[in-house]
């Protein structure tokens, strides 16, 4: 099992919550923890989770998950609503990179991400959540990529990807539906065939009997 599939299991199903979307990250610069306040645990790995309730009305959260150096369980340890997110910061406009910056109403963190792909497919999905979800103000999504938040692209292409296969999968019914008439033509003409050489036979075999 990945470490997301087990983070939406461990963490987010027990609540009635479903993961949207998870990346792991790492942060650009050391935060200043008081030595007591780190609990002597280690190193650790962090992910960023968007999750969303089952019941109606739906609840958007974004959450910071940890799992610590000989550990296998994943930690909730700071939560948001969407609503208090206040702006998403994609670092460039113009290329990919695996930088971004989330900024709530009482924090604010600089994160690096695993690759700049995982760091892509995090923010669309959380632009999309946003724009869907949000009841208040929505948050601001600066110096992001235009093809992030223009249209939803990866599900549009997940949604592409499936027309195209039902598409096809139509098609080659048409054509299977086709042949299948062909075949069902030739054998009624065989059966025809058949038919009149049986009784031109009969007629043959009553002419020389008599």
């Amino acid at each position: 099992m990945s470490a997301k599939s087990a983070i939406n299991k461990e963490v987010f199903i027990p609540h009635d919550e479903k993961m949207l979307a998870a990346v792991q990250v790492k942060r650009r610069t050391k935060k200043k923890i008081p030595f007591l306040a780190t609990g002597g645990q280690g190193d650790y790995m962090t992910f960023i989770c968007v999750s969303v309730t089952n019941k109606k009305p739906s609840h958007v959260s974004i959450t910071k998950v940890k799992q610590f150096q000989g550990s296998t369980a994943f930690i909730k340890r700071s939560q948001w609503t969407v609503d208090q997110l206040r702006q998403v910061n994609g670092i460039d406009p113009n290329k990919d990179c695996p930088e971004f910056d989330l900024m709530f109403e009482n924090a604010f963190d600089q994160w690096v991400a695993g690759s700049a792909g995982e760091k892509c497919t995090f923010i669309q999905i959380l632009h999309h959540t946003c724009q869907r979800y949000s009841s208040a103000r929505k948050p601001e999504f600066v110096n992001c990529q235009s093809k992030l938040l223009g249209g939803n692209s990866i599900l549009h292409s997940a949604a592409d990807s499936v027309t195209s296969a039902v598409q096809k999968a139509s098609q080659a019914l048409n054509e299977r539906g086709e042949r299948l008439g062909r075949a069902e033509e030739r054998t009624a003409d065989m059966m025809n065939s058949a038919e009149q050489f049986s009784v031109t036979a009969q007629k043959l075999a009553m002419k020389h009997k008599c």
